[in-house]
């Protein structure tokens, strides 16, 4: 079920509020129950498309719930005469990490493996063709992520299973993300409060990765689509064309991975939560270090965390520091897909942030201009290499773009410039903090007239969602790429 689904905008999230809201303060564990119903809620929505899956999740659940409680208890049993006075918390917190990486691993990357071990073995090896249970990747860093802090220290063990299980399949991120440390949300699981001011936020939140999600991004993806068929069928386009053609999927990521970021975000607020920005307009940066503090901020922020500090970060010198961000960033790619393309993505921007950190990133920051464009034609080319698995496909669509002996524009370009023009200055504009910063013009002008500022604001917001039913409605071409992560 997607949030941008009339299933989800109609049915599921008009009951579930109803059923979260009906519950008041005036009840006896209200918080309780509110957390009973959202655990409820979000297996339903889970299970909608994939029932079978929802034994995994619960297992994977279960298997960190307990982990937690016996590393917890182990830290407190503990003393300072004792001999082995971590080795147990130690061993309970490699089964936590084997044990996770394990599942993921099991329904990710078997395929991968046999298809990888064919390959260079020359074998021909079946292949078990397991589905990918959807938001795995997301749910099984949350998991392993609390329980890792309860090792640390950081966190407190939480032996209510209800709300453990509610922090974990809490359904505004189950699918997507962002990745929400336990610690981040901690308190609220226990004591949150929905005001009318928060809920109007979350609402208007929502409203706009919506609209980010239907109106841009899934109509900038027509574009690439047709342009990656029209390559397979004959085989060549235009430089620019191409150019057009990476563009569009550049902006179709961005809108809609930030759009449904935006949108679990919003519906958080609606029930009391506040989650962590995941996007920071990435396309305004001015070197790829800076793009990567801005795109999927919980993503890197957890690899930081949970890998290249433990590794050593920079602590240990400059050939440590390279391996270690290239065993990072090859497990970032990896992490997105079980596929090589992802991992030479992954590699391709850890030799672009070692090359920056070593000795260009001070050019980039005195030439603002510069380290833009650059930037700019990094993330466009980056995101051919993550788009397409083939490698193969790769190649000829870089081919296409980079020869400058390919013909300059086609017809293909000259109708999309003539019918598309509005669209992509709209991804362009909405890529920008243009439109927010003009939004705090309008109110600071109109502070004195809150009632008109209102009035205007919720035209708009209420322009924005009927737009995107309309094409809801009216369309049937509505993907999610980060499905399949």
């Amino acid at each position: 079920m997607l949030f941008s689904s009339a299933t989800f905008l109609m049915a599921f999230l008009p009951i579930t509020l109803l059923l979260y809201f009906s519950v008041t303060k005036r009840l006896k564990n209200s918080i309780r129950i509110k957390n009973l119903i959202l655990l409820i809620s979000s297996l339903i929505f889970y299970g909608w498309g994939e029932p079978k899956y929802i034994l995994v999740m619960i297992g994977s659940m279960i298997f960190n719930y307990i982990l937690a409680i016996l590393i917890g208890e182990s830290a407190k049993n503990n003393s300072a005469k004792s001999p082995n006075k971590n080795l147990v918390s130690k061993m309970l917190l490699s089964v936590c990490i084997l044990g996770n990486l394990g599942l993921l691993g099991f329904f990710k990357y078997t395929d991968f493996v046999i298809r990888t071990v064919n390959g260079l073995g020359g074998l021909n090896l079946g292949l078990l063709n397991i589905a990918l249970p959807i938001g795995i990747s997301f749910y099984t860093f949350q998991t392993m992520s609390y329980v890792i802090d309860v090792y640390k220290g950081k966190v407190g063990v939480q032996k209510d299973f209800v709300i453990f299980a509610a922090y974990v399949a809490l359904f505004p991120q189950l699918i997507a993300g962002p990745i929400v440390r336990y610690s981040d949300v901690e308190i609220q699981l226990g004591s949150r409060v929905s005001s009318e001011e928060k809920i109007d936020e979350g609402i208007r939140r929502f409203v706009i990765g919506l609209g980010k999600k239907v109106i841009l991004a899934n109509q900038v993806a027509v574009v690439w689509e047709y342009i990656l068929k029209y390559i397979s069928q004959e085989g060549q386009v235009s430089l620019m064309t191409a150019w057009l053609g990476a563009i569009c999927f550049t902006f179709q990521i961005y809108f809609d991975f930030s759009g449904y970021s935006d949108m679990a975000i919003g519906l958080g607020k609606i029930f009391g939560f506040d989650y962590l920005e995941n996007f920071n307009y990435p396309y305004i940066s001015g070197s790829i270090t800076e793009f990567w503090r801005r795109w999927h901020i919980s993503l890197s922020s957890w690899f930081k965390e949970y890998v290249y500090i433990p590794l050593g970060g920079n602590k240990k010198g400059l050939l440590r520091q390279i391996l270690n961000i290239g065993i990072v960033w090859a497990l970032t790619g990896l992490w997105h897909g079980a596929s090589w393309n992802f991992v030479l993505w992954g590699l391709y921007y850890g030799l672009i942030l070692i090359i920056e950190k070593s000795f260009l990133l001070k050019f980039l920051e005195k030439h603002k201009v510069i380290g833009h464009i650059y930037t700019i034609i990094l993330i466009v080319t980056g995101w051919v290499l993550f788009a397409l698995d083939d490698l193969s496909q790769v190649i000829n669509y870089l081919g296409l773009m980079f020869n400058v002996n390919n013909p300059l524009i086609d017809e293909i370009f000259i109708y999309y410039g003539n019918t598309r023009l509005w669209l992509i200055i709209a991804c362009i504009i909405g890529a920008t903090p243009i439109i927010k910063k003009l939004s705090f013009s309008v109110e600071e002008n109109l502070c004195k007239k809150p009632i008109l500022f209102s009035f205007i604001s919720t035209l708009v917001f209420l322009g924005i969602f009927l737009v995107s039913l309309s094409f809801l409605v009216i369309g049937s071409y509505n993907p999610f790429l980060y499905f399949r992560f």
